[in-house]
């Protein structure tokens, strides 16, 4: 990936439905280009779907905010992971530490229920086998 490919994913992530000659005068590529990298970039699993965000999903401006303790399953990679959870947009920070969890995640999230999702999606996709979660209250 490279800093083409992260500028198509923040414009992106403000409008999943960025038509492709839209983001190509942007970055200055052809919208073929910036299709075949936007394919590219689902392929390799960057990109992994695009959503409707309905209005009761934001329930406040700063949404909550949570520090996420993953232990992997055994056999899950740890880079794999690590890639995994940056191409979250909640994830601001994802830490590799000691201890008896392999990371440490600081997660914003719109409301509770995003919360819930993001740690179901930690297991069923990411690989964790176990979590731990605070929530910061300021």
């Amino acid at each position: 990936m490279d800093a083409t490919d992260s500028r198509i994913l923040d414009i992106l992530v403000q409008n999943g439905r960025a038509p492709h000659s839209g983001i190509g005068r942007e970055v200055g590529l052809s919208a073929n280009a910036v299709a075949a990298r936007v394919a590219r970039l689902e392929a390799a699993g960057v990109i992994v779907g695009y959503h409707a965000l309905l209005a009761d999903d934001v329930a406040t401006p700063d949404g909550v905010e949570a520090f996420v303790d993953v232990r992997l399953a055994p056999g899950r990679d740890s880079d794999e992971f690590l890639a995994w959870a940056r191409a979250r947009r909640s994830v601001l920070d994802a830490a590799h530490v000691t201890g008896p969890y392999d990371y440490h995640l600081h997660v914003r999230v719109p409301d509770m229920a995003g919360l819930d999702r993001l740690l179901r999606s930690l297991k069923r996709d990411g690989g964790a086998l176990q979590t731990q979660t605070s929530i910061a209250l300021r």
